[in-house]
C-alpha cells in the first residue's frame, strides 16, 4: 500500500509540473534550443579561422567523445529524476547538488543573449525603409571616411588600391552599428544614456519570451512550431539565393578548403571542443530541464543521435550560406575572402547587412536575414529562462506551484531582467555584454560543470545502475563506447580543457584600442567564480550540518535520497546498533 501511495504521490507531482503534450514538442523545444546563433555565426568561423574542412576533423570527434555522451546523460539524468537543475541531484548524488547551483547562475548569465534580439528587431524595422540606412553615406550618424556599398560597385582591379581604401575608411554598415544602432561611447566606465529604441525592443523581446513560457510547457509547447521550423525555411532561401551570387563559390572554398597543417596546434581542438559545448547545450543543464517533462519510457537514447546530427548538420549548411555571401561581398569589393571575414556580431550586423545592401531586393533578404536570426535566438532564450524558473519551482514546489503563483513568479523574472538589462542598452552597454559573455559563460564554467557532472555519475552513483535506469527507460542498453566516455574520456578531456584555459588566458579586448579597466576584469573572475565555487561550497556545507561520522555523512551524501536499497541497508545498521548498544 506504501508503494502504491508514492506511487500515486510522484504521478500526481509530475502532472502538477507538466509534461510535453507529445514527442514532436520535446523533439523542437530541444532541436530550438540546440540551433542557435552560434551555428550561423560561429561554426564557419571557426571553419574558415582553423584549416577550412581540417577543422571539421576535431569537431567530428569531439562530437563524438565528448557532445554525444554528454548530451545524453543529461538527457537521462531529467528524464529519470523529473527534476530541474538542482533537485536532480537528491536523487543522483546529493553531494553534487551545487554542480545545480552553479548551473543556475550560469543560467542567470545567459539572459544577457535576449539583447541580440533587440539588436536584430531594430534591424528588422529599419529593413523595412524603402532606402536602407547602412547602404549610404548620407546620414547624420556619418563621417567623412565611410564607403558605401557603390563606392565599391567602382572598386579597382588593383587589390593593394582597394585594400588601402578598405583600412582608411569605414563602411556605411559599420557606421551604422557602431553610431547609429548602438552609439557606442568610449568604454565600460561611461555607460551614457539609454538607447530608448532598443529598450524598446528589449521590452518586446522579454514580453514575447513571457508568454511564451507564463504556462510552463503548456505555451512553450505550442511556440516552438513556429520558432523552430520556421528559421530553416529562411535558411533554404538565403542558401539557395547565396549560392547563385557572382564570387560565392570562391568564398565557400574559403570555407572548405582544408589545411591539414592546422590538426598540429592545440587551438584547433580546443575551439572545436568549446563550439560542441556552446552548440549542443550540454553542462549548461537545459537539457536535464527539458527532459524531465519527458514520458519515462521515451527513447532518449535515440533522441540524442538524431538531435546532435540536426545540430551539426544545420552549422554545415549554414556555413554555405554564410561563406556564398562573404565571397559575393569580396568580390564587390574587389578583396581577398579573408578580408571581409567577419565573426559573431561583426557578421550579423555588419558584414551581412552590407552584403544584402549590395543584391538586388535589399529590403527582402535583409526582412529573411533578421528574422531567422530572432528566431533561432528564441528558442534557446525562453528556454535559459524556462529552466531557471522549472529549477526554483521545483525547489519550492508549495510556494510556486499554487494556482495563479507561477504565472506572478515568471512575470517577476521577466520584468526584473529587463529593468537589470537596460545597462546593455545604454551607449555602454556593449561592454557590459562582452564582459558577461567572455566571462560568466565562458569555457571554463562549463569545463568545470562537466568534469563534476561525470565524476557524480561515473564514479559515486555509478555508471552500471545509470546502465540500468536507461535500459528500463528505453528498453536499450547503450554499449560500452559510452561508459568509457563518462568515466575517463569526458573528466579528462574537460580537465585539460580547464587547465588549458587558465593557462592561455588572455584578458578581454574589444578591439586594439580599447583595454577593459581592472576593476572589470576582477568583475569578470567574480562572475566566473560565482557559479563554480558553488560546487565545492555545497558540498562542504552539506558536510558539515549532516549527522553522524564523517565517513557516514559522506556516504549518505553519496547515495540518493530515494534509493530503496541504500534506506534498507542504512535502517538495519541502525537497527543492529541499536541492539547492539546494550551490550557495550
Amino acid at each position: 500500500m506504501n508503494r502504491l501511495r508514492k506511487k500515486d504521490e510522484r504521478e500526481r507531482r509530475v502532472e502538477d509540473r507538466g509534461r510535453w503534450a507529445s514527442k514532436t514538442e520535446y523533439i523542437l523545444v530541444v532541436a530550438g534550443n540546440v540551433v542557435g546563433l552560434g551555428n550561423v555565426w560561429r561554426f564557419p568561423y571557426l571553419c574558415y579561422k582553423n584549416g577550412g574542412g581540417a577543422f571539421l576533423v576535431p569537431y567530428s570527434v569531439l562530437a563524438v567523445f565528448c557532445g554525444i555522451p554528454l548530451f545524453l546523460l543529461e538527457s537521462v539524468i531529467g528524464q529519470y529524476t523529473k527534476e530541474g537543475l538542482i533537485t536532480c541531484w537528491r536523487k543522483m548524488c546529493p553531494l553534487a547538488i551545487g554542480i545545480g547551483y552553479g548551473r543556475l547562475m550560469i543560467r542567470l548569465y545567459d539572459f544577457i543573449f535576449i539583447v541580440i534580439q533587440a539588436w536584430a528587431l531594430l534591424y528588422l524595422m529599419f529593413s523595412f525603409r524603402s532606402q536602407l540606412p547602412w547602404a549610404s553615406c548620407e546620414n547624420t550618424w556619418n563621417t567623412a571616411n565611410c564607403l558605401d556599398h557603390q563606392m565599391w560597385n567602382s572598386h579597382s582591379p588593383n587589390l593593394t588600391e582597394n585594400w588601402i581604401m578598405l583600412t582608411n575608411g569605414t563602411s556605411a554598415a559599420t557606421e551604422f552599428w557602431e553610431r547609429r544602432a548602438l552609439s557606442i561611447s568610449g568604454g565600460i566606465e561611461e555607460l551614457g544614456s539609454v538607447r530608448w529604441e532598443l529598450a524598446l525592443c528589449l521590452l518586446a523581446c522579454w514580453t514575447f519570451c513571457y508568454f511564451s513560457i507564463w504556462k510552463g510547457v503548456r505555451s512553450s509547447g505550442k511556440v516552438v512550431y513556429f520558432t523552430a521550423t520556421f528559421p530553416y525555411v529562411m535558411l533554404l532561401i538565403l542558401l539557395v539565393r547565396g549560392l547563385t551570387l557572382p564570387g560565392a563559390w570562391e568564398g565557400i572554398r574559403f570555407y572548405l578548403n582544408p589545411d591539414m597543417e592546422h590538426l598540429a596546434d592545440r587551438e584547433i581542438w580546443i575551439e572545436a571542443a568549446s563550439q560542441i559545448f556552446f552548440s549542443y547545450s550540454v553542462a549548461s543543464g537545459t537539457l536535464i530541464v527539458l527532459a524531465s517533462y519527458n514520458e519515462y519510457n521515451n527513447n532518449c537514447y535515440k533522441d540524442t543521435f538524431w538531435l546532435c546530427l540536426l545540430n551539426s548538420g544545420t552549422s554545415f549548411v549554414a556555413g554555405f550560406v554564410v561563406f556564398s555571401v562573404l565571397g559575393f561581398m569580396a568580390e564587390k569589393q574587389g578583396v581577398p575572402v579573408d578580408m571581409v571575414v567577419e565573426s559573431g556580431p561583426g557578421l550579423a550586423f555588419i558584414a551581412y547587412p552590407q552584403a544584402t545592401a549590395m543584391m538586388p531586393l535589399p529590403q527582402f533578404w535583409t526582412v529573411c536575414f533578421f528574422l531567422m536570426l530572432i528566431l533561432l535566438s528564441v528558442d534557446t532564450q525562453f528556454v535559459a529562462v524556462e529552466s531557471f524558473i522549472t529549477s526554483v519551482c521545483d525547489l519550492f514546489p508549495k510556494l510556486f506551484r499554487a494556482p495563479g503563483r507561477h504565472k506572478i513568479f515568471v512575470l517577476i523574472i521577466c520584468l526584473s531582467s529587463f529593468l537589470m538589462q537596460l545597462t546593455l542598452v545604454s551607449e555602454g552597454g556593449i561592454y557590459v555584454f562582452q564582459l558577461i559573455d567572455f566571462y560568466g559563460c565562458n569555457r571554463a564554467c562549463l569545463d568545470f560543470m562537466a568534469l563534476f557532472e561525470c565524476l557524480a555519475v561515473g564514479w559515486i552513483f555509478g555508471v552500471d545502475r545509470f546502465y540500468e535506469i536507461i535500459e528500463d527507460m528505453t528498453g536499450q542498453r547503450p554499449c560500452a563506447f559510452f561508459r568509457l566516455c563518462w568515466r575517463y574520456l569526458v573528466p579528462l578531456l574537460s580537465l585539460t580543457s580547464l587547465i588549458l584555459y587558465l593557462v592561455d588566458y588572455k584578458q578581454l579586448r574589444i578591439s586594439s584600442s580599447y583595454t577593459y579597466p581592472d576593476w572589470a576584469h576582477a568583475l569578470g573572475w567574480i562572475m566566473a567564480f560565482s557559479s563554480i565555487i558553488m560546487v565545492p561550497l555545497w558540498g562542504i556545507g552539506q558536510m558539515c550540518v549532516g549527522t553522524g561520522t564523517l565517513r557516514q555523512r559522506l556516504s549518505t551524501l553519496c547515495h540518493p535520497v530515494e534509493d530503496p536499497a541504500w534506506q534498507k541497508r542504512t535502517t538495519e545498521e541502525a537497527e543492529a546498533s541499536v541492539e547492539m548498544s546494550p551490550l557495550q
